[in-house]
């Protein structure tokens, strides 16, 4: 989706310059454009520019006469720029979505199974009192609600929404929900009495329900209860001794103690007792049993069948309750049961029809949830009889991961076809393709230098930084074809047609710079992905521009002179 919406923006964007170019431009050139008497008088920065103008392209003119004259040393420098771009590109850590500052933190909270919901309500006032002191200038409003978190529901859980205040209202760094996320997880480790967890709500609404990955654990060969959770703990103890990983957890409830009442059934059928009936008279005195509706004062109330509480409190209630028999005589529990204790789960989980438990967690700080990902599968892989399965937005992330490639590939080949429809020549646009390592190298540094991740925002910059790219080729490579087509050597026609372009090139690329230079530096809402591509745009366009003018001259002159000797030899 954030593909086709890029997509769908730029190219309406592109219909329109083209449709004002065509049409709008040539009649304000006409007017605005005039011949003056005294131009040539005018004296002042803009003659002072001109001036200096003329003067770049003559050095221009020179400069690439010497790249054309050593054509071996400059191709070797372009193979060398094309491997330090695959070198640092394969050494960029993997991502999905930068982490946004949403104007909201999540917490969730749990105390030891068996804690009263009174006492879980102590940890949650605690959490209240924080933010409402340490965090008073940042804090909007929290909302606590206790019983209930993403893990499940219980007297021991619970979990509250931290609203923040506007963006303009939190402004510096210290303010941000990912700081603030920092220092509240730093205060509530020292709470022993429960485990608080602060979390920055997921990017995408409806994939996952916190920020960081999430997979299930599944068990893939039925090795029971007892072997997944050996798994999942040895998983998470590996975990927690990485310093590239954060806040990995156990995402459900744990195992709490039960009251397991084992049924002689031999016995039971000695005494006339039916599966059915225990089932039946079990489950209504302790559980309760739906009977009819009555209408009290004019509204409709349900009617329920259960054991009073003082029979059905303690174990020993169970031996107290009679089950009628086929005979019509009625049996005391005592006779054909018993009753242990044993611990088990609160609510089963399976995902993709395997047992399974949720673990989720986050990549530590300076950590990308690439590199995360991948040492969560290595801890899952040395657990023999166990497979993973991502969920949310890790999901869609090791999707995405896949068409990374096909994209740029796509986008290439496109360009590809429409300049062999243009020149109506095969080789000709192989001098616009070989400028594009030239772009993606300054996208790709800046990106680094910035600390940012191969995201999906990095990739909508490398297209864009393609396209671009292209796009300034395409410029010289127009007019120095157009000359040579009329007559021109082909080192003349290459000389002239990039020094009458040089301008152009140079003036739309500092006004493109210039409109993406806010993205680079924009704060606030969304401020994350804005900059991430408006740095790697701009570094993009500042290496395609600089390293273009230089060597699409070059490749021109190259594949006109393989493609000439080539059409020589098969016309022999």
């Amino acid at each position: 989706m954030i593909y086709r919406q890029f997509s769908v923006t730029l190219v309406s964007a592109m219909v329109l310059s083209a449709v004002v170019a065509l049409t709008l431009s040539p009649a304000l050139c006409a007017t605005l454009l005039r011949s003056s008497s005294n131009h040539d008088k005018k004296r002042g920065f803009f003659t002072w520019f001109n001036h200096k103008v003329n003067q770049s392209q003559s050095k221009y003119q020179q400069i690439l006469l010497g790249i054309i004259s050593k054509p071996k040393i400059f191709m070797f420098l372009f193979f060398a720029i094309t491997a330090l771009l695959s070198w640092q590109y394969s050494r960029m850590n993997t991502g999905f979505l930068p982490q946004e500052d949403q104007g909201s933190v999540m917490v969730q909270f749990s105390t030891p199974v068996g804690t009263t919901l009174a006492e879980t309500q102590k940890i949650g006032n605690q959490i209240s009192k924080y933010f409402m002191e340490n965090e008073k200038d940042n804090l909007n409003v929290i909302f606590m609600v206790m019983g209930r978190n993403n893990a499940g529901s219980g007297q021991n859980v619970g979990m509250a929404f931290a609203s923040l205040k506007h963006w303009d209202d939190r402004k510096g760094s210290e303010n941000t929900a990912e700081a603030i996320i920092t220092r509240a997880n730093a205060h509530f480790s020292s709470i022993k009495a429960a485990r608080v967890q602060v979390l920055s709500p997921a990017a995408v609404r409806g994939l996952g329900q916190s920020s960081g990955f999430e997979f299930w654990l599944q068990d893939a060969e039925s090795n029971g209860r007892d072997a997944l959770l050996a798994a999942q703990n040895a998983i998470l103890q590996e975990a927690s001794t990485d310093a590239g990983l954060a806040a990995v957890r156990l995402n459900g409830l744990e195992d709490k103690s039960q009251l397991q009442v084992d049924i002689d059934q031999p016995k039971a059928n000695a005494l006339g007792l039916a599966q059915a009936d225990i089932s039946s008279t079990l489950s209504t005195a302790w559980g309760g049993s739906y009977v009819n509706d009555f209408i009290d004062r004019g509204r409709v109330k349900r009617v329920y069948i259960q054991g009073d509480m003082e029979y059905r409190s303690l174990p020993q209630d169970l031996g107290q309750w009679y089950v009628r028999g086929t005979t019509g005589e009625m049996t005391p529990f005592a006779s054909f049961s018993s009753v242990k204790w044993t611990k088990g789960p609160q609510m089963l989980q399976r995902f993709n029809g395997l047992s399974s438990v949720q673990i989720q967690g986050a990549a530590a700080e300076g950590e990308s949830s690439g590199a995360a990902m991948n040492k969560m599968q290595q801890f899952v892989d040395k657990q023999k009889g166990f497979s993973l399965q991502w969920s949310g937005l890790s999901y869609q992330e090791k999707l995405a991961s896949g068409q990374t490639v096909w994209l740029y590939l796509a986008s290439i080949v496109f360009i590809f076809l429409c300049l062999a429809a243009l020149y109506e020549s095969w080789s000709i646009p192989f001098s616009v393709l070989l400028v594009i390592p030239l772009g993606l190298i300054g996208a790709v540094i800046a990106a680094s230098l910035a600390g940012y991740v191969n995201d999906i925002y990095f990739q909508v910059a490398m297209l864009t930084t393609i396209g671009l790219s292209a796009k300034n080729a395409i410029l010289i490579v127009e007019f120095a074809e157009a000359k040579r087509a009329a007559g021109m050597k082909l080192i003349d026609a290459i000389i002239n047609g990039a020094s009458e372009r040089l301008r152009p090139i140079i003036m739309t690329s500092l006004a493109f710079v210039a409109g993406v230079l806010p993205l680079a530096i924009s704060t606030g809402a969304g401020a994350a992905s804005r900059k991430e591509i408006g740095i790697a745009v701009t570094g993009g366009m500042i290496s395609g521009t600089l390293l273009s003018i230089l060597f699409v001259p070059l490749f021109f002159y190259l594949v006109s002179r393989l493609s000439a000797k080539y059409k020589a030899e098969y016309t022999k």
